[in-house]
């Protein structure tokens, strides 16, 4: 037996531990079953789960929900198609999704399945920046499919520098008034004598 502050009671008969948390207010709860003697402990049963459902709302709040999103080509795709595609399989990495890309054949198209692994080649290779290959390209059928997870976000977050008070719309620190430009001669380049 447990008390309501985790000091140890001891061996007590159940009717007595019943009688000790009705008197306190509380609740007995069984917290080892299958130890013998079993343990329980007095304690308010709502309050403790309304804490573990607050932790579990806590929990799921830190995690980051993902979905496969599914960019399609063909192996005879042309430049625009192929940079609208790309820049959507981006912004999707960019969005933290899973990218699943498939290239399609048809008909004669199968004869050469390598012309859609040079394709899958290219795509992979231009989003190399913002992905990872998750497994090696597979022809199942006549789809030849791969997955690319976005990459982890390096020193905590994606999202871009704050600008600091002090700096200028380009970057630079602004002149201040009272400030003296640098000399002429230090503004211009040297230039070479021959």
């Amino acid at each position: 037996m447990v008390d309501a502050e985790g000091a140890q009671i001891g061996i007590m008969d159940t009717r007595d531990a019943l009688a000790l948390a009705r008197e306190k207010g509380l609740d007995l709860v069984e917290v080892s079953p299958t130890a013998r003697p079993p343990v329980c402990r007095v304690m308010d049963f709502g309050k403790y789960k309304y804490e573990e459902a607050k932790k579990t709302r806590a929990a799921k709040r830190k995690q980051h929900s993902f979905q496969i999103k599914e960019v399609k080509l063909r192996p005879k795709i042309e430049g625009h198609d192929y940079s609208f595609k790309v820049a959507n399989a981006r912004k999707f990495l960019e969005q933290h999704h899973k990218v699943k890309l498939t290239i399609m054949f048809r008909g004669r198209e199968m004869a050469h399945p390598e012309l859609g692994q040079r394709l899958l080649a290219r795509v992979i290779e231009d989003l190399t920046e913002y992905g990872l290959v998750e497994h090696s390209p597979r022809q199942e059928g006549r789809f030849l499919t791969t997955v690319v997870s976005p990459r982890p976000a390096k020193g905590g977050g994606t999202k871009p520098r704050a600008r600091l008070e002090s700096e200028g719309e380009d970057g630079r620190a602004p002149e201040t008034p009272g400030a003296e430009a640098p000399p002429a001669a230090a503004q211009q380049e040297p230039q070479e004598t021959a």
